[in-house]
Formats: C-alpha cells, sequence, structure tokens
C-alpha cells in the first residue's frame, strides 16, 4: 500500500521541491553504508531528530528490510511526510512527534535507534534525556548510533569543528556545542549502553555504536 493513500493532507512533490539539508546530502551514503553493517536484520529503528527526514528516505530504500521510525519536533512533521510520500516506501513510517526532554515518548520497544547531528545542537541536560529515553525504548541486546563531531581529552579534532562549536553557541544556544566523547560515553553507560565501535566517518565526524545490555 502506498503511505500516501494515509495522507490525503499531503501531495506527492518532485524531489527538486522537498526541504534538503546539504550537510545530509553529503554524508547519507556514508552513513547507510555503515549502518547496513552495524543494524541487526529486520530491525525497528527509531531515528532521533530526523530533520528534514532525508536519511528515512535514503535509508529506507537502500535497507529494504529494516523498519524505519522517523521521529522529531512537531513543527519538522510536514517535511518529513513530503519525504515519505515521495519516497512511497512501507518500510519509512509516519513520523512521531518527539521532544527527547519529554517523560513519555511515543514509543514502546524498538532494536536500534539512531541520530545524526543531534547531540552537538542541544545542551548536556537533553543529551541526558534523551540517554534515558534510549534506555526506557531500546531492547536487550538493542544498537544505538550516535552519527556527528565529537571532542576527544576535550580537544576539537579539527578547526572546522572548533568555528562550528562557536557557532552553536553564539546562534542556536549557549549550552549546545561538541561535546566530550568520554562524557557521551559515560552518559550512556548510566543507562547501560556500552560502547562497542568508534568508526572514524568523513569531514572530521564519528559514529559511536553502542549495543544495550
Amino acid at each position: 500500500m502506498n503511505p500516501a493513500d494515509h495522507l490525503p493532507e499531503f501531495q506527492v512533490a518532485p524531489e527538486a521541491e522537498l526541504p534538503v539539508s546539504q550537510a545530509c546530502l553529503r554524508n547519507q551514503q556514508p552513513i547507510a553504508e555503515a549502518l547496513e553493517d552495524i543494524l541487526p536484520p529486520q530491525s525497528v529503528v527509531l531515528e532521533i531528530g530526523s530533520g528534514t527526514g532525508q536519511h528515512a528516505a535514503y535509508v529506507s530504500q537502500r535497507i529494504p528490510e529494516i523498519t524505519w521510525q522517523p521521529s522529531e519536533l512537531a513543527e519538522r512533521m510536514a517535511s518529513i511526510n513530503a519525504w515519505r510520500l515521495r519516497s512511497g516506501r512501507d518500510n519509512f513510517l509516519p513520523p512521531l512527534v518527539l521532544d527527547v526532554a519529554q517523560d513519555l515518548w511515543p514509543v514502546k520497544q524498538v532494536d536500534a535507534v539512531f541520530s545524526a547531528n543531534v547531540i552537538h545542537f542541544v545542551s548536556w541536560p537533553k543529551v541526558r534525556a534523551m540517554m534515558a529515553g534510549i534506555g526506557r525504548v531500546l531492547r536487550v541486546g538493542g544498537v544505538v548510533c550516535f552519527y556527528g563531531p565529537f571532542n576527544y581529552d576535550r580537544q576539537f579534532t579539527s578547526e572546522g569543528n572548533r568555528n562550528l562549536d562557536q557557532w552553536l553557541k553564539h546562534d542556536i544556544d549557549p549550552e549546545a556545542g561538541i561535546k566530550d566523547v568520554e562524557q557521551v560515553i559515560l552518559a550512556a553507560r548510566r543507562e547501560r549502553l556500552r560502547l562497542t565501535e568508534d568508526r572514524e566517518m568523513p569531514a572530521n565526524n564519528r559514529l559511536l555504536v553502542f549495543h544495550r545490555y
């Protein structure tokens, strides 16, 4: 069944007219290639912070055996639904409204969690809240993948990352910014998430992979 049948208020737009993140265009292929190696077969994947919906469209097409559950703040729903309708894929589920700081998440249990370029855009309390939420909905043995820039030993890994951190604090949120990987690992450990891989990605980004025990 075509997803458009369930959303009559939207019309399928040509791809050229859809909201586009240039960063997503640059990183969606290496991310999808990594996820092909990491995600369990037939898994239900919760994406936290789906943005425009491009990752959901790209990965659900490239890995058709998984079920991709996007989520975002309410104001992003139209963009994600537009990409969903354009993709026409049954394994690209309707997006859920989710603020990581809320106590009750609109999903019960998933096999995997993916989040790209969220941790450095939010404050540390929201990172902690996100970890706690993941701990509530991820099944034992499940996998979590965080994509984005991270600091090591409190040091930026590139001048570009340093500039990004300054822009985030000045233009987005004074409490935002690139996080120390050691702190992220510790926060994850509190939710029974163990780091199993720290994979180098293009443009001074990393893919941190955790498993729930």
